[in-house]
């Protein structure tokens, strides 16, 4: 299926052709704040080009996500991300480039293929262990991590989607009540603290994602994501499947307490005995053909909203009270393209 392009009636006919000095060559995806369209540079280099819609380019607190979004993914070494190439969040639509990278995420490889055998999931451990460490040594905590948000590409995985993510410097705070992200791949301060979230959420996050790659559900799992929350917070987490050279890590991971759970340099220590001194090189799935198929929208940080672990990502409202009170509080409201569910948040582009 060759990429929706510009020409017809209706959202696609209001698609501006350029963002900046890049030509805008086909849809790669949409969601309920932006589109991602396919673009080359001058020198031929594909990108994926995320434009904001026009009405949210009115609004002065999504333009200050939109610019710390685009800050955060600019601290990030391209090693582990779809490095940004240009942007614009001052602009009239608000916009930003990265490299497009061909690949699945996990979500649609799961979905696609099956759950990854274990000596796959240990290099995915260890590559996104680096990649964690990479993201929170420039001061950011991506806060979003999960398998619609991590390519796998053929160098390693790639960590993408900076919407909702957070600069330990930055002044910007979320609106008073407002909590965001995917509930089955929160760590419980996300729903009791939000506003003291710290990496190591990032870290509870990762265990989750293994359990979802290598088992093909997540570790708390229901229709519900009030249920699923609550879950978070007070239950164990359901590990059965897990390979057993991950579980102890994946237990450590999931700890309640976020004191408890292993520095993104901890895990490497621990991934680098469990791999052996001779680790496989990164092999990942056959890269994604846009002229035969539509490319993928999770090339650049925005990327798909899937569903994932059971649950749909969702946009939850929720105070800082104790957590039973809180799960009665919650109010989940999911945003919808077609079939697929996105999170969003002011400054967050889920799924385009």
């Amino acid at each position: 299926m060759p990429p929706v392009h510009r020409a017809g009636t209706g959202a696609e006919s209001k698609d501006p052709e350029y963002a900046g000095q890049y030509r805008l060559e086909a849809r790669l995806g949409a969601g309920g704040m932006g589109v991602v369209h396919l673009a080359r540079s001058a020198s031929g280099r594909r990108l994926a080009v995320k434009v904001v819609h026009a009405e949210y380019a009115e609004d002065p607190e999504f333009r200050a996500r939109f610019r710390q979004e685009v800050a955060a993914a600019r601290r990030v070494s391209g090693a582990f991300t779809a490095p940004v190439v240009d942007a614009d969040p001052e602009g009239s639509r608000p916009w930003m480039a990265t490299l497009y990278i061909p690949g699945p995420t996990i979500a649609e490889h799961v979905k696609r293929s099956g759950p990854l055998p274990p000596d796959e999931t240990v290099q995915l451990a260890a590559g996104l262990a680096e990649a964690l460490r990479d993201i929170h040594r420039v001061g950011v905590v991506h806060r979003d991590l999960k398998p619609s948000n991590v390519l796998l590409a053929a160098d390693g995985p790639k960590v993408i989607d900076f919407g909702i993510s957070r600069p330990s410097d930055s002044e910007l705070r979320t609106e008073t009540g407002q909590l965001i992200g995917t509930p089955p791949f929160m760590a419980p301060e996300q729903f009791q603290r939000p506003r003291a979230v710290g990496p190591a959420a990032d870290v509870f996050a990762l265990g989750s994602l293994l359990v979802h790659a290598s088992t093909g559900r997540g570790p708390f799992e229901s229709e519900s994501p009030y249920i699923v929350a609550y879950q978070v917070v007070h239950d164990e987490a359901d590990l059965a499947g897990v390979p057993d050279e991950l579980l102890p890590l994946i237990q450590r991971c999931l700890a309640k307490n976020p004191e408890d759970r292993p520095t993104p340099d901890a895990l490497m220590t621990v991934l680098r005995a469990v791999r052996g001194p001779h680790p496989p090189a990164p092999r990942g799935p056959v890269p994604l053909v846009p002229q035969q198929r539509t490319p993928e929208p999770h090339s650049l940080p925005g990327g798909r909203g899937e569903q994932a672990g059971g649950v749909t990502d969702t946009h939850v409202k929720a105070g800082s009270e104790p957590a039973p009170r809180l799960i009665e509080g919650m109010k989940a409201e999911p945003e919808r393209v077609g079939d697929e569910a996105e999170s969003v948040l002011g400054g967050s582009v889920g799924g385009g």
